[in-house]
């Protein structure tokens, strides 16, 4: 039976919002997630834009073949429903693996991750910084499913940090007032100046900023603090995504590499 080309009004009034996805013919693979209600799942099959999506579809008519058109999910109460489905699917899938240009709505705070990350965040039981400390938040470069390099990188270059920076023994990476890694410093240097393994969308070499080098701490401090919250650190509002801990308690200076 040839699949349908939109819904009748009879099918629009009982489906309500749905979540729909486009499978490639030529291995079943999906390639796509959407959510929508009335025929907006249909709507790419018209597009004539260069996104990626689009490409994907004129490659698989080219090969004298249609996408295959499947709802996930149907009469779904709200948008809201719909778009946390449609998030998990994205999620599970794996954006690399797909034609949506960006991870669902809302999957930052409320998508894939370990148990461990969302207890933290939930639970927020606090962590008790006891050692000269930096505080950095990366809300904005996240992803649940960075790897340690990746999560590395975006931790310690490149900041606007003060001379103060270099008392720290610790840097804390945190992502919504939960830390998600505890480094030890070995050394601060100019931003830009050694390699990491993508920028970050940064630029190569920043004069006003610095990175630090170091490894993960001992798992001892780990236990202490990973997945603990440190938001209260942050007073309401606040958008320097740095903090200090404990610096005018230090004991030491950790070096910073001449440029």
């Amino acid at each position: 039976m040839k699949a349908p080309t939109k819904f009748s009004a009879q099918v629009i009034l009982e489906i309500g919002h749905y979540v729909y996805l486009y499978v490639d013919p030529r291995d079943k693979s999906v390639f796509y997630v959407g959510k929508g209600k009335s025929n907006r799942a249909f709507a790419h099959l018209k597009s004539q834009s260069n996104s990626k999506l689009s490409r994907r579809i004129r490659e698989i008519r080219g090969d004298k073949f249609e996408p295959q058109l499947e709802l996930l999910a149907h009469d779904l109460p709200d948008e809201r429903t719909a778009l946390k489905i449609e998030a998990a699917a994205i999620d599970l899938i794996g954006i690399d693996n797909l034609c949506n240009e960006q991870r669902g709505h809302d999957s930052r705070e409320h998508g894939r991750r370990p148990v461990g990350h969302v207890a933290g965040q939930y639970a927020k039981q606090s962590a008790n910084i006891k050692q000269p400390a930096i505080v950095i938040r990366i809300n904005d470069l996240y992803r649940p499913d960075m790897t340690e390099a990746e999560l590395y990188d975006a931790t310690r270059s490149a900041w606007r940090v003060g001379k103060r920076c270099e008392s720290a023994e610790l840097a804390f990476c945190v992502f919504e007032g939960v830390v998600r890694e505890v480094y030890e410093i070995t050394g601060w240097l100019q931003g830009g100046s050694t390699f990491t393994h993508q920028r970050m969308g940064r630029k190569q070499l920043s004069r006003d900023r610095l990175e630090f080098v170091g490894t993960i701490a001992d798992e001892r401090i780990r236990k202490r603090y990973v997945n603990r919250f440190v938001g209260h650190e942050f007073p309401s509002g606040a958008q320097n995504p740095i903090r200090y801990v404990n610096l005018n308690k230090a004991q030491r200076q950790v070096p910073r590499v001449p440029d």
